[in-house]
């Protein structure tokens, strides 16, 4: 793998036991890709005297969270809500990410501690929920929908690295079919359908649908060798970023089979995160330093 998966897991060389597994459906989709940048308007998202933004949360209300680096180079999580920057940092906490926000307003990621051990928290209106998975030596929260379903990753005690659901406080890992250096749980919908991405024995990245017990298998077409999904809505618009045949990584949506390719206008790297019902994205991009930003589809012009 060529790149860090929104910097808070990298995928390495694990030995992954399959858990939830039914095997996979399907291993790719031949449906021809075809660019979603046309119809999307962008907006550049950048927390004010921050040298670093990235957007990578996003509800139906356009509510975004995220996380930026101050001018001391401290990372800090943040909201984003009608027009209006608020920051936040669990206690106890040296470098806050800000992951994922659901409908209701709940708020999730990660953080480092003193001893720079990674714990993930849940944000309910003021109030702090800080949990890891048992006896893991990382945990790593990436999605909640409104159900408070939590989905993310952890590191165990050999170093392995898996995904796991948090559900009505009780712990599943998920690891996906295949997957020898690693999976990670990225985004969970309404119906409790759970995208991610996992890493085979040839190094090469790979996202799946994992629905009603059963794993699909998500490669974009023509992808070098990296795909992942992170994002999944409630009709099951599935939210990520691949590489193509450059390397030049960039994002994607995929709708009832279809791929499209998401870029931010002139960057040399886009990365679609999150979406939401009104097919909004949010993600990051780089062009003169990295930043976040939120696409908002255009009006449908009529004849």
């Amino acid at each position: 793998m060529k790149y860090k998966i929104l910097g808070v897991l990298v995928l390495v060389v694990l030995s992954v036991a399959v858990a939830l597994a039914q095997g996979p459906t399907s291993t790719s989709s031949t449906t021809p890709a075809a660019a979603a940048s046309a119809s999307l308007s962008f907006t550049a998202i950048n927390f004010p005297g921050a040298t670093r933004t990235r957007a990578l949360g996003l509800n139906d209300m356009g509510d975004i969270v995220g996380d930026f680096i101050d001018s001391s180079g401290v990372l800090h999580g943040y909201v984003l809500s009608q027009g209006n920057f608020t920051t936040f940092d669990p206690p106890g906490s040296i470098q806050t990410r800000g992951l994922a926000i659901n409908n209701r307003g709940v708020i999730g990621g990660t953080f480092l501690d003193s001893s720079h051990v990674r714990h993930s928290y849940l944000l309910n209106h003021g109030v702090f929920k800080i949990f890891d998975f048992p006896s893991a030596t990382g945990t790593s929260l990436q999605g909640i929908n409104d159900l408070d379903q939590v989905v993310g990753a952890y590191v165990d005690s050999t170093g392995n690295t898996h995904g796991f659901l948090l559900s009505a406080d009780n712990f599943t890992t998920i690891d996906a079919p295949g997957a020898v250096q690693g999976s990670v749980a990225g985004g969970i919908n309404d119906r409790g359908q759970i995208v991610g991405n996992f890493s085979d024995a040839s190094g090469i990245t790979h996202g799946f649908l994992l629905s009603a017990g059963n794993f699909t298998t998500i490669d974009f077409p023509g992808a070098l060798d990296d795909t992942a999904a992170f994002g999944i809505t409630a009709n099951g618009e599935i939210v990520g970023f691949y590489d193509d045949s450059n390397g030049v990584i960039h994002g994607f949506t995929l709708i009832a089979g279809n791929f499209n390719t998401v870029d931010f206008p002139s960057a040399f790297l886009t990365e679609a995160v999150r979406g939401n019902e009104a097919g909004q994205m949010v993600g990051i991009y780089n062009l003169a330093g990295q930043h976040g930003f939120l696409a908002t589809p255009n009006p449908i012009q009529k004849p």
